[in-house]
């Protein structure tokens, strides 16, 4: 005994010795493993794209056609991740990557030939799955135990739990947890109930047999999810809840492959792993359904394809993308994104030309335009029916859409004209404007309906071109100054607003008078178009066949704009009043000829014009006459012959009473003049009115306090109006005034009062 305790003296040095250096050695060799990545370097993930609530629009398979989602461990349920520690390695926690306990135990196992289980931590199967080992075999194995040492040394537990949950298999060619949740249970990891995340967990021990895609396995996944709740929650768990036993997973489906169009655009255009983008699933849903249901109407007449797009104009988001009535039906080449097809737009774009002509000055509202037969050079355009109205207002000229006078406007524009109002406003004109002419005014040029959407999200905010939004993320800042002003936004708007007494006249009842709304037809009837303006929302659509043959049913007043009016109603939009801006203000107008009322006008409106602006004259069309009782003839003055009575007629000039005539509303003409005196002279003028303010022959300046204007009529009169450089400014009564803030340059005035007398006054303004 003594001299085996002398032996074992003898050798403690040694052993400390060598024990010393084999820790020294393991030390430095833990200290120098190089540090490999985590995941695979040639790894591919599937994307997702989401709507703006976070919903999942499409995922896509990842390179080697399996589905696979980058998921923080924080973004994992819980019991999932208990679920997962307790299927796969309770000690993970607390071993360096690999268990001595289980190594020995299943080396115990071997020798004595009975199974006691495996060696495999979860860290040795993440070094598996990270450099795809063969791991049957004792070199295998030892190398997996190497690589799980290494990756404990450079990464933290969490990390390696994380790689974990992402690549581990779930059935089929899903990976990891992020797609099995989304997959198997149709919704993201964070959002797992506890059955789900018994069920899920118990799923990577045996992939091949636990598929949740077949109807074979469930029995099995049910059994061993059941045996798992019971280990990790207690026997007690499936006694308070019955059904925990038998729970299983039912796929809700195919992979998420909502708004096709949209997300393949969104995954052309950015290549982020998860793209968040401003669409809204329950919107497009209503979207696509109300189109699916006109479509089943339409089809009998050959009309077999729509899209639409609905845009948030404040923010320029889109909310709905629907590029196609079908993306899978072949027949109507349902893949093809029709949103960014460029088609002729008709007469979507004449509420630009009538806001241009505001600001231009060239009309008002109320103005009366001629709807006739007019040549414009070689260009002889007619309207839609073939038939025209004659005089008509500007209001009602937008609102029938008719054609002779847009294009006479449109001629009429200063500047760059619509061409440059569309160049500026984002869309895109392949040819210089002598290419398109005048016939860009009544859909001449290609245009998408995005940007069409994108124009008239600028007249329904802020005027500004802005393109439109389809991530979420800070807002853009504005690009350039309005391409309208805001006087001429709201007025275009209010013209197109409240006309839903037209529904009737175009086959369909259901227009709500809160949308501001326009139609258009192109030639050969190959495509029809709506756009509307509910509050701050624009939403666009078009009807057609892709296929661009023309159609006869294609009008669109007879199905685009009942298919806005049904989608506006499908979608429920808050409406919201918009005030009218200082920049317009209302003023009494005679009601046929929309100038500034005399005393003998019998019908009156109120009417927005721009003060300013607006060239509002004095109404010379009503006129009181005399006429001789007895002859009926009109008399120039009152010479005290019996039977001489007033009246008042409309006095016409002859090319305007010919348009009546030829569009079938004769008027009544005044009587012929007695003895051939043509006119009404020798009436009694009056006195025409006195400028009193400002003064002539003073120098005014701008930036200082408003120059008040007032004048001293005759008796009689009630009110006045006051014009610069024949803009009309407003109106005052008799003893008002009217406060003017003057542009520089000279400036001429002109009060008129309702007797149609007027007086002049020229002042210079400059800047101080």
């Amino acid at each position: 005994m003594r001299a085996w305790w002398h032996k074992l003296k003898s050798w403690r040095r040694p052993v400390l010795r060598s024990a010393a250096l084999l820790s020294l050695v393991l030390g430095a060799g833990w200290c120098l493993l190089p540090k490999p990545e985590l995941y695979p370097p040639d790894l591919g993930w599937s994307r997702v794209v989401r709507d703006r609530h976070g919903a999942v629009l499409h995922i896509s398979p990842a390179p080697d056609g399996r589905y696979r989602l980058r998921t923080p461990l924080a973004e994992i349920h819980p019991t999932m991740v208990r679920a997962t520690l307790e299927k796969e390695d309770r000690w993970f926690r607390w071993h360096p990557g690999v268990n001595p306990v289980a190594v020995a135990r299943s080396l115990w196992g071997v020798a004595t030939g009975r199974p006691l289980g495996g060696a495999s931590t979860l860290t040795m199967q993440v070094a598996r799955m990270r450099w795809g080992l063969q791991t049957r075999g004792p070199g295998g194995k030892l190398l997996q135990m190497f690589r799980a040492i290494q990756l404990e040394r450079h990464y933290t537990k969490d990390q390696i739990l994380e790689a974990y949950c992402d690549l581990a298999p779930y059935g089929g060619n899903v990976e990891g947890i992020g797609a099995a949740a989304r997959l198997w249970c149709g919704k993201s990891a964070a959002d797992l109930s506890e059955r789900e995340s018994f069920a899920l967990g118990i799923i990577p021990q045996s992939p091949a047999t636990r598929h949740p895609g077949r109807a074979g396995d469930q029995s099995r996944i049910a059994v061993a999810q059941a045996r798992l709740q019971a280990g990790l929650a207690g026997p007690e768990a499936l006694r308070d809840d019955p059904l925990a036993a038998s729970f299983t997973l039912v796929p809700p489906g195919e992979p998420p492959h909502r708004a096709p169009h949209f997300c393949r655009r969104m995954m052309n255009e950015d290549a982020s792993a998860v793209v968040d983008t401003t669409l809204d699933l329950e919107i497009q849903d209503v979207l696509e359904q109300g189109i699916a249901a006109c479509l089943d109407r339409t089809s009998e007449s050959g009309i077999r394809n729509a899209c639409a797009v609905l845009v948030h104009a404040p923010s320029r988001q889109v909310l709905g993308y629907v590029g196609s009535g079908n993306y899978g039906d072949r027949s109507i080449q349902g893949m093809v994104d029709g949103l960014r097809a460029r088609r002729s737009p008709g007469s979507a774009l004449k509420p630009f030309i009538y806001g241009l002509a505001i600001d231009q000055g060239l009309i008002h509202p109320r103005s009366l335009l001629v709807d006739a037969p007019m040549a414009f050079g070689d260009y002889n355009p007619e309207n839609f029916e073939g038939e025209f109205m004659g005089p008509v207002t500007a209001r009602e000229a937008l609102v029938r859409s008719r054609n002779i006078p847009a294009v006479d406007l449109a001629r009429r524009l200063q500047g760059e004209g619509l061409y440059g109002f569309l160049k500026h406003g984002g869309v895109r004109l392949d040819r210089p404007e002598s290419y398109y002419g005048l016939s860009i005014s009544l859909g001449g040029a290609g245009i998408t309906p995005l940007e069409l959407a994108r124009l008239y999200a600028a007249l329904a905010d802020d005027g500004v071109s802005r393109p439109l939004v389809f991530r979420t993320g800070p807002p853009r800042p504005e690009a350039g100054p309005p391409l309208l002003s805001e006087a001429a936004r709201f007025l275009v708007l209010d013209m197109l607003r409240g006309t839903g007494e037209l529904g009737a006249d175009y086959g369909f009842s259901r227009a709500d008078p809160a949308v501001a709304w326009k139609t258009g037809t192109s030639h050969g009837f190959r495509d029809a178009w709506a756009a509307g303006v509910r509050g701050d929302h624009v939403l666009v659509v078009w009807m057609g066949n892709f296929s661009g043959r023309g159609n006869n049913a294609l009008v669109a007043r007879r199905t685009a704009a009942p298919l806005l009016f049904e989608l506006f109603a499908r979608l429920h939009l808050p409406d919201r009043v918009k005030e009218a801006p200082a920049t317009v203000g209302q003023v009494d107008l005679c009601a046929l000829s929309g100038c500034l009322p005399g005393p003998h006008c019998p019908h009156l409106v109120r009417g927005w014009f721009v003060p300013g602006v607006s060239p509002i004259g004095m109404c010379e069309l009503h006129r009181e006459i005399l006429v001789d009782g007895s002859t009926g003839a009109r008399v120039a003055w009152n010479d005290g012959r019996p039977g001489l009575r007033r009246e008042v007629y409309e006095f016409w000039p002859p090319d305007m009473l010919a348009l009546f005539r030829k569009a079938g509303l004769p008027r009544r003409e005044p009587p012929a003049p007695e003895n051939g005196t043509a006119g009404i002279e020798g009436l009694d003028p009056g006195a025409a009115p006195l400028i009193l303010s400002p003064l002539p022959n003073r120098l005014y300046f701008t930036g200082t306090e408003d120059i008040t204007l007032k004048a001293k009529p005759a008796a009689g009169v009630a009110t006045v109006y006051w014009f610069c450089d024949e803009a009309f400014l407003g109106q005052s009564t008799a003893n008002g005034g009217l406060p003017w803030q003057p542009t520089p340059g000279k400036r001429k005035l002109r009060v008129v009062d309702d007797h149609g007398r007027s007086a002049t006054l020229v002042v210079t303004v400059k800047v101080p």
